[in-house]
């Protein structure tokens, strides 16, 4: 079975209006939902940057059935695994049963803003196994004391506690990172539908724990403004290969993006109002392995895109 979910992009929408579409994506049928964990912005085109952990509060007296996970946090650098821990569990005691709290190794834009030298793929991996080490460790409760190669944690107990720990979903974009993924994770994030990432989490481990997917559309009624709409504010999902992870600031990310076009766009983000394009485009993400899609709507409008999906494309979804 294929769940639909929703992608929040804290990059583009205030606060506010975040738990408003969480609210409004739970009403349409939309059955979860990702939020995205960022510093800053891509590009300053987009303009907003909430902190996700104040957002998932007002989400969870917004919505009442709506899952919702992050998308995801770095637990290593601008958080201490610590804290991030002891945020988490907040989350999910005001959600029970609703949390999903996914991790990465991060990008430079956000998290090299504490001072600290960027590390290279395989020491922030590691940096990452031994922070879901110490936060699966407090949130069994226990007191912890941990003197580790990357982190000290001393006489930490986190007290608010869900009933159950959330999973932990780990994201991965290539071969090491989803070995780790399904060694360490209770499930797999990706932002493209890589069939191939999807088979080495499984070997690793994954098995059949759930395996998630961003995908990137923009309606809108024409065309020709979702073509200009996308390009606008998403020049970066054009990006290949390990740049979006390296460059720290917005206009470093502007500059990469100077030459992209609407049609390189277009060849990563479903533009339009053709609904067999987006039913497309998902079916895509299932037949690489996927079991969770979450649809992330650029641009301003909101509210056209969820009556377009109520209407056009989760219908054609639901028992599938």
């Amino acid at each position: 079975m294929v769940h639909i979910g929703y992608a929040l992009s804290s990059e583009e929408h205030p606060a506010n209006d975040l738990v408003a579409f969480a609210g409004r994506a739970e009403q349409v049928g939309f059955e979860y939902a990702m939020i995205s964990d960022h510093y800053h912005p891509w590009i300053d085109e987009q303009g907003q940057s909430t902190f996700v952990w104040s957002v998932l509060g007002g989400i969870a007296r917004e919505t009442t059935n709506l899952k919702v996970g992050t998308g995801v946090t770095c637990p290593t650098m601008r958080y201490r695994p610590a804290i991030v821990a002891q945020a988490a569990a907040t989350v999910a005691t005001m959600m029970p049963g609703r949390f999903m709290f996914g991790v990465g190794t991060g990008e430079a834009l956000n998290e090299h803003i504490v001072g600290e030298r960027w590390p290279a793929w395989e020491l922030r991996a590691d940096m990452l196994e031994e922070a879901v080490e110490i936060i699966r460790e407090l949130w069994s409760g226990s007191m912890v004391s941990h003197y580790g190669e990357f982190f000290t944690v001393e006489n930490a107990r986190v007290y608010s506690l869900p009933d159950e720990p959330p999973p932990i979903l780990v994201a991965a974009s290539g071969p090491k990172s989803a070995e780790m993924a399904g060694r360490i994770g209770d499930g797999l994030i990706n932002y493209a539908p890589d069939h191939e990432v999807v088979a080495d989490f499984r070997a690793s481990g994954g098995g059949d724990k759930p395996r998630l997917v961003q995908y990137n559309v923009c309606w809108a009624e024409d065309e020709a403004e979702a073509r200009r709409i996308a390009r606008e504010t998403v020049p970066t999902v054009a990006l290949k290969g390990e740049v979006t992870t390296l460059l720290p600031t917005p206009p470093h990310f502007e500059q990469a993006t100077d030459t992209v076009t609407e049609d390189q766009i277009a060849q990563v983000v479903v533009c339009g109002p053709d609904p067999d394009k987006h039913i497309d485009g998902i079916r895509k993400c299932v037949e690489a392995g996927f079991d969770h899609v979450h649809v992330d709507q650029v641009g301003p409008d909101q509210e056209g895109f969820f009556r377009f999906y109520e209407r056009e494309i989760l219908p054609k979804f639901r028992d599938v």
